[in-house]
């Protein structure tokens, strides 16, 4: 039995940058343990698995699994399912549907391959307390903290925010699906983040598209301005134009493809 996957790299005009995304295209789910372990064999941050949603066009069922566990969640891996669908499955449409356990989510295509995914806005709420090992897993202390589905602490300026050098077993200690660092940016750019999930098997996500609807409302409400130039200053880097609309979020990227080939694996009777 062979499968289609590409490698597609997430909000980035070049290859070797922005977020390395997995994508499967199925006629039909595989087992969830066999979804799984594909996503660990390919041990990137997320692999995308999606099947056509039955008696619709340009609907589709999706679902995420990091190398550890499966998500509710996942930007660069829904504008990597997008772009596999522009660029390599033949779709005309304007706008793709995914179903996924967040919702209905929406990636529309853009003059000159930029690509908008409209997403349910997260806000973090402030809090009082540092959760236990986070102190010692950023090894520094931030300005404020604020939980949302991760837990977002906020620094002065971007130079902290490059230096932190964290403990990732002091962070996998953090009841929260990840940990966001984030600071004001400059020449530019509104804010700047890291993210990192060693809970999840993810220990410093490259661009993380889910991370920024929490950060957008949090920026957007500080800044006192709805659209914002956004950039995830991990090694590989990579650039997101949002827009905080209501109580959804757009986030606009490119992608670009890295390889195509097949899986091969066993057949089921």
């Amino acid at each position: 039995m062979t499968l289609p996957i590409y490698q597609v790299d997430a909000f980035t005009d070049k290859v070797f940058a922005g977020n390395p995304a997995a994508v499967c295209p199925l006629a039909e789910w595989l087992p969830a343990d066999t979804m799984q372990a594909i996503a660990a064999e390919n041990n990137l941050a997320e692999t995308a698995f999606f099947v056509p949603r039955a008696g619709t066009a340009a609907e589709y069922e999706l679902r995420w699994f990091t190398p550890a566990v499966e998500v509710a969640l996942c930007g660069h891996a829904t504008l990597a399912t997008a772009h596999v669908l522009f660029r390599h499955l033949g779709a005309t449409v304007e706008v793709l549907t995914f179903h996924s356990q967040s919702g209905p989510l929406h990636v529309r295509q853009q003059p000159g391959g930029l690509l908008t995914l409209d997403f349910p806005a997260q806000p973090p709420q402030p809090l009082t307390q540092h959760p236990d090992g986070l102190l010692d897993g950023l090894r520094a202390t931030p300005l404020s903290i604020l939980a949302g589905p991760d837990l977002v602490a906020v620094f002065d300026t971007e130079a902290e925010v490059l230096a932190l050098r964290p403990s990732m077993t002091h962070l996998a200690k953090v009841e929260y699906r990840g940990v966001i660092a984030t600071a004001p940016g400059a020449g530019g750019v509104d804010f700047v983040s890291r993210w990192f999930g060693p809970r999840v098997g993810v220990p410093e996500d490259p661009v993380t598209g889910s991370g920024h609807t929490q950060l957008v409302p949090y920026w957007a409400a500080r800044l006192g301005k709805t659209q914002l130039h956004a950039r995830q200053v991990s090694a590989r880097g990579g650039d997101l134009w949002c827009e905080l609309h209501g109580e959804r979020v757009l986030i606009s990227g490119y992608a670009v493809t890295y390889l195509r080939g097949e899986i091969e694996l066993p057949s089921w009777n």
